[in-house]
């Protein structure tokens, strides 16, 4: 079982930008896949980027691509998205993910979820 906890969420003007963090628990993150989603009111959830375990390979929507980046820090059992150039549709709550398939080479799909943490972006 995983355990992931969001934070780094909060209100920013256009152009801004935010880190968000997705600690984990367990002895197992270093070998997951990690992924970040995000939902809009009244809107599904929606891929945002994802990293092998390793952070050799990342995936980005195109919503997003030059603007965000994610990377992780096995050491501390942590994924990090850097969003740049935050837009007015970038407002979501960002939920973390974590793929269980041990050593992967991308991301497939979200076995364990984190609560999600709002970002509020304002024009």
């Amino acid at each position: 079982q995983v355990q992931l906890v969001e934070s780094g969420g909060g209100l920013v003007q256009a152009g801004g930008s935010l880190r968000l963090s997705c600690a984990a628990s367990g002895r197992m993150f270093s070998s997951y896949a990690m992924g970040w989603f995000r939902q809009a009111p009244g809107k599904e959830r929606e891929f945002v980027a994802a990293i092998n375990w390793s952070g050799g390979n990342t995936m980005y929507a195109d919503s997003v691509k030059g603007r965000f980046t994610i990377s992780r820090d096995n050491a501390k059992n942590t994924v990090y998205l850097q969003m740049n150039s935050l837009k007015p549709e970038d407002t979501a709550a960002y939920y973390c993910a974590a793929d269980s398939t041990r050593y992967g080479s991308r991301w497939s799909r979200g076995d364990y979820w984190g609560q999600g943490t709002q970002v509020t972006v304002s024009s």
